[in-house]
């Protein structure tokens, strides 16, 4: 599996909108460990984010 499209189905699958072929390709054909790499930065990357954004909010 690429990388890019395991980047777009972890995105897809954050916002709630992977549909039920693609997550069953990414179950037969994808790599665990890529899909809980990419689900840990990209759940930093959001609270990171929101901390950055709140911290601005509250100056």
């Amino acid at each position: 599996m690429q990388w890019w499209r395991a980047v777009k189905s972890v995105l897809a699958a954050m916002l709630g909108v992977q549909n039920q072929k693609n997550r069953e390709h990414d179950f037969k054909h994808g790599n665990p460990l890529i899909f809980v790499i990419l689900g840990v930065v990209f759940t930093a990357l959001f609270v990171g984010t929101l901390l950055l954004v709140i911290q601005q909010v509250l100056k």
